[in-house]
């Protein structure tokens, strides 16, 4: 398999996986109205609508916000196949495959519900506080899995990928 393939293989399995657990999660296991479920002492599935981008920043639901974010989405997603395409490095292309896949499961989201469907929630209790990760999802886990790909290839592989 050449590493275009790969990346473009990576690509389509992170949508599907992302847009499987979210339709179940809504639909299947009906996450809204069974609230916050407890899987382990540190593992919580929680439904959170995210309007803005990463980590929640930038909460705008307005339409022109919304518009706006899926453009620069686009135009990334654009930008990140042409490196795909020209990328020589399995590594760096399946790295690549997997944050565009995680970027255009975010974005059917945005389209579909006006916001992205997050789930996932580690937490920690320590002296009687409880510290909470942000709420995350599939699509999410994809992304920062290519760009710890990505940085990884680009320090220690050989050659390293290099952006256009």
């Amino acid at each position: 398999m050449t590493p275009l393939r790969a990346g473009i293989l990576a690509a389509v399995v992170t949508v599907i996986l992302d847009q499987a657990s979210k339709l179940w999660l809504l639909n299947g296991f009906d996450l809204a109205r069974r609230g916050v479920v407890k899987v382990t002492p540190f593992f919580d599935l929680v439904l959170a609508w995210n309007i803005g981008i990463s980590f929640g920043w930038l909460q705008n639901d307005g339409q022109a916000a919304q518009i706006a974010l899926m453009a620069v989405k686009a135009v990334a997603v654009v930008a990140l196949a042409i490196w795909m395409a020209r990328s020589h490095t399995l590594l760096a292309t399946i790295a690549l495959g997997l944050i565009i896949g995680g970027a255009i499961g975010n974005g059917i989201d945005r389209l579909a519900y006006g916001a992205v469907v997050d789930f996932a929630l580690f937490h920690i209790d320590i002296g009687g506080n409880t510290y909470n990760w942000y709420v995350f999802n599939l699509a999410d886990v994809a992304i920062v899995a290519g760009v710890a790909g990505l940085l990884y290839d680009s320090f220690l592989g050989v050659p390293a990928a290099k952006a256009p």
